[in-house]
């Protein structure tokens, strides 16, 4: 066999291997939606909307509090996280763009987002909770809002800098102040790349379960009160599809079914948003 032939013969045996294994990993992964949808789909009804999570042996339990305590945790969240975010990828990439520091704030936004989550919980519960002395909501939010903060810094951080450098140029020649070329040109210009990041950070952070174990625990009760432990969908889910309750287990697909929905549509969205800009 000679040369050409030997290196045909490669790529041919390293293609086959790439689309067998790319079959693999689409394979289980509809399997998992296979099996997710499957049960979860099942287990909906209208109780598991309008009532509360019920104690083990009682029938007709829901998911009311931990859909609203889910729904409070992620919100408060990205009331906190996304504006600093923002602010801090416009500091990065407007006035400190190629020092040192923004180059040294960047390397540690890549490592946090990289970190696993419960290593961020367990700082929120070092600094927040134990000095309190019990979990609350606000724990909760406060190291959600730690997840989302580098990915929004990232992502405005790139964005902003696709922004061409001549319309900043031809704002700040017309007389405008730099604050109103970022408002007014920079934000405009890369408001697309921003609502994604913030879209994307939202899903993130809605799937965490680790954190929340840390911080906000978890409510088998209806509660508002975020200075106390919050249910979440996401412990619930993990409480119940580890219990040996059968209808305690139907409730844990039923969370996992809303919650995978949730997210899917948050990451449709953003491939929306992106695919009516370009």
């Amino acid at each position: 066999m000679n040369y050409k032939n030997r290196r045909v013969a490669i790529n041919r045996i390293i293609l086959t291997l790439c689309v067998i294994s790319a079959m693999v990993g689409i394979a289980f992964l509809f399997w998992i939606l296979f099996v997710l949808c499957y049960k979860g789909f099942a287990a909906l009804n209208f109780d598991i909307f309008l009532n509360n999570t019920a104690p083990s042996g009682i029938e007709g339990g829901g998911l009311k509090n931990a859909l609203i305590g889910q729904s409070m945790l992620v919100f408060f969240a990205s009331l906190l996280g996304i504006p600093i975010g923002v602010l801090a990828g416009t500091f990065l990439s407007e006035y400190t763009h190629k020092s040192k520091i923004a180059n040294f704030i960047r390397d540690i936004s890549d490592i946090m987002m990289s970190s696993p989550s419960i290593v961020i919980g367990a700082f929120i519960y070092a600094i927040f909770v134990h000095p309190i002395g019990h979990f609350s909501g606000w724990a909760g939010i406060a190291a959600l809002a730690v997840i989302m903060i580098p990915i929004i810094l990232r992502v405005t951080d790139d964005m902003l800098t696709l922004v061409p450098q001549t319309q900043r140029e031809a704002a700040s020649a017309l007389g405008a102040p730099r604050y109103k070329v970022i408002i007014g040109v920079v934000y405009k210009g890369a408001k697309i790349g921003i609502l994604t990041g913030a879209l994307l950070s939202v899903a993130r952070v809605s799937g965490e379960t680790a954190p929340l174990l840390f911080t906000s625990f978890n409510n088998n009760f209806f509660s508002m009160d975020l200075n106390a432990p919050v249910s979440s969908l996401t412990v619930t889910m993990f409480n119940y599809a580890t219990s040996p309750y059968a209808d305690w287990q139907s409730l844990g697909w039923a969370a996992a079914f809303l919650l995978s929905i949730f997210i899917l549509g948050i990451n449709i969205m953003g491939r929306l948003i992106i695919k009516k800009r370009r």
